[in-house]
């Protein structure tokens, strides 16, 4: 019955790490998707330059060039090292475009239009080139990036040449959010592996059982050192891909050393001493490849694939060995090696993802490596009752630290997530939260038939004030109007800086409720003295444009237009005052009848109007 109960609570236990795990790899809603560029080619060999030191196939349209779904491994590569890949880029729909590649076999430079934008790793070494690690790449476009081409030079002397993993054009702040989001799971387990691992050599030390528990710190230490140097957000931890991809081989290389530890203490006979050799033949690898390595023979990428193939031999067999002598163990030990048959083939499984013979997919090596540690733990408990009071008031207080640890990760990517939303300067929300927000508040007008009124605030004469007083006094005039936007902000509106010295306001009141406000409010920006140390900035003002649904549009989605054209005649009027939009038979804005200062302003659509540039001054 106990073996029953531990095998309904391990199973329960997976079911939610699988949830949690599911959750986590969810793209989050809002925002604008990412994009995964199709139209790829690919070129072998490398490029000859010409007169001005810049490769010839950058501008070559020649036959050359063959089409490929995605830029890694073409076919008939026959031992060569250096490839091409080409794409044209589809339109722009990102406020801070960024192209984002998982990891590149090996390294690579990025040209765009012609020019050089990126490089990763030194290909001027001649034949002496040198591995760098595996990094994800976030290569930064520019604005106008449609339509030109993107070229990729690669070199590679591993059994892969070209990109691995999901290449995305993507917002940056976007790219930032999921991978703290895709990294919090493999962190937070990470964290719990590492515990355990510290738990079990606590025990080992102490004396009981220590081969048991010294082996399942191994196993702990090694399988949460390879979930940390694996997890994305480890580049935001520490910036040296080489240093990550080093300790991920040694972790990497010694999980089958602390596998063969554990169940070689459970079998016995021949069972156990093919165990022994099996384990003693990884370890012996790893000796080799730590020497090899720190001597300058190979490169650490040349290790990878010589342990993959000993552990598609290795890896079966001690499986094999565990389930030879099933009848023979009890319960509590056959739990461990079902945990271990789960673990292999996610083991497996990620090996073959990463050379290619699988497509790309996410695979919760986690889950294995966390219950397989767990299952271990739970077996030696359960075996030395005699330390059963110690290991439950410590398994306590480990729980209470993985607890407070993961709620601290967890606040930490509500902060990071909270940042791409904010406006550093003001605490307001962004135009990126404004594009969302906007965006619902115009979904849910049409939907329920409400009004909708946008307002558009831009200072007056700003740049005089930056040019005079300096950029930290006009950094001040834009946090004090913020400030009394924010305690002039109703229930239900939403206030956001777009950029520079505009300010986007919308609520569901009328527009003329709205316009008396922003009078009021612009009457104490009048009166409130701004000084920056003691030199006083002068009298500050702003003007402001509205516009409102449905009376001066049949949809929502033209607020923003008409309510840009408002202001841009509110300053050609004079600035200092609120427009409302007028769509009459003679354009003009009429003004908000609350307050003093309220006016009439021409308006002229396609005359003599002020500049975009004016606007902003």
């Amino acid at each position: 019955m106990r073996v029953i109960g531990a095998l309904t609570g391990l199973c329960v236990l997976l079911i939610g790490m699988f949830v949690a795990w599911n959750w986590t790899m969810r793209e989050p809603e809002g925002g604008v998707p990412s994009v995964e560029p199709r139209g790829w080619e690919y070129r072998w060999g490398d490029s000859p330059l010409d007169s001005d030191g810049l490769p010839v196939w950058l501008h070559a349209a020649g036959s050359g060039w063959q089409p490929i779904a995605f830029p890694a491994n073409p076919p008939d590569r026959d031992g060569r090292d250096k490839v091409w890949f080409r794409l044209r880029l589809p339109d722009n729909q990102w406020h801070d475009p960024v192209l984002f590649i998982p990891s590149i076999d090996l390294i690579a430079q990025v040209y765009l239009g012609g020019r050089l934008i990126y490089q990763y790793g030194d290909f001027d070494a001649g034949d002496r080139i040198a591995f760098a690690g595996w990094p994800w790449h976030m290569i930064a476009l520019p604005r106008d990036f449609a339509g030109k081409t993107l070229c990729l030079r690669v070199f590679s002397d591993y059994t892969s040449i070209g990109l691995w993993g999901q290449v995305r054009l993507i917002d940056r702040g976007e790219a930032y959010s999921q991978i703290i989001r895709r990294s919090a799971w493999d962190v937070a387990v990470s964290a719990l592996a590492l515990a355990l691992a510290v738990f079990a050599a606590i025990f080992a030390v102490s004396g009981v059982e220590r081969r048991s528990f010294g082996a399942i710190a191994l196993f702990g230490g090694a399988s949460g050192l390879m979930l940390l140097a694996e997890a994305p957000a480890r580049q935001l931890i520490a910036d040296n891909p080489l240093g990550w991809d080093l300790l991920r081989a040694f972790s990497y290389y010694m999980l089958p050393v602390a596998t063969g530890l554990i169940l070689a203490h459970w079998l016995k006979g021949s069972a156990r001493r093919w165990m022994r050799r099996l384990w003693a033949l990884h370890l012996g690898y790893v000796v080799l490849v730590v020497g090899l390595v720190q001597g300058g023979v190979i490169n650490l990428s040349l290790t990878f694939p010589i342990f993959d193939g000993l552990l598609v031999a290795t890896l079966p067999a001690m499986l094999a060995l565990a389930l030879w002598q099933w009848r023979a163990l009890d319960g509590s030990q056959r739990t461990v090696v079902l945990c271990f048959a789960v673990f292999a083939p996610l083991l497996l499984a990620d090996m073959l993802v990463a050379h290619g013979f699988l497509p790309w997919q996410p695979i919760p090596l986690s889950f294995g490596s966390l219950a397989f540690s767990l299952s271990c733990v739970a077996i030696s408990l359960h075996r030395y009752h005699r330390v059963h009071r110690e290991l439950a008031r410590s398994h306590d207080t480990l729980e209470h630290q993985v607890a407070l640890r993961t709620a601290e990760l967890a606040q930490l990517v509500e902060e990071l997530e909270g940042l791409s939303y904010r406006d550093a300067l003001t605490g307001l929300y962004n135009r990126r939260h404004f594009d969302a927000a906007y965006a619902q508040a115009c979904r849910r007008a049409v939907s329920r038939g409400e009004c909708l009124t946008l307002a558009i605030l831009d200072l007056d004469h700003f740049k005089r004030i930056n040019d005079r007083f300096g950029h930290d006094a006009g950094d001040s005039v834009l946090v004090t109007l913020a400030g009394l936007l924010k305690a002039h902000q109703n229930t239900g509106e939403s206030v956001c800086r777009l950029g520079g010295e505009e300010f986007a306001l919308f609520s569901h009141t009328s527009p003329a409720a709205l316009a008396a406000r922003l009078e009021r409010l612009l009457g104490r920006l009048c009166a409130t003295p701004i000084t920056r140390g003691e030199v006083c900035l002068g009298r500050v003002t702003f003007s402001a444009g509205i516009a409102s649904y449905p009376m001066h549009s049949a949809s929502p989605d033209g607020l923003l237009r008409l309510a840009d054209e408002a202001l841009y005649c509110a300053k050609r009027g004079g600035r200092s005052t609120v427009a409302i939009y007028s769509a009459s038979v003679e354009p003009c804005l009429q003004q908000a009848p609350a307050g003093p200062g309220t006016r009439h302003a021409p308006r002229s659509v396609g005359g003599d109007a002020a500049t975009p540039d004016e606007r902003r001054q």
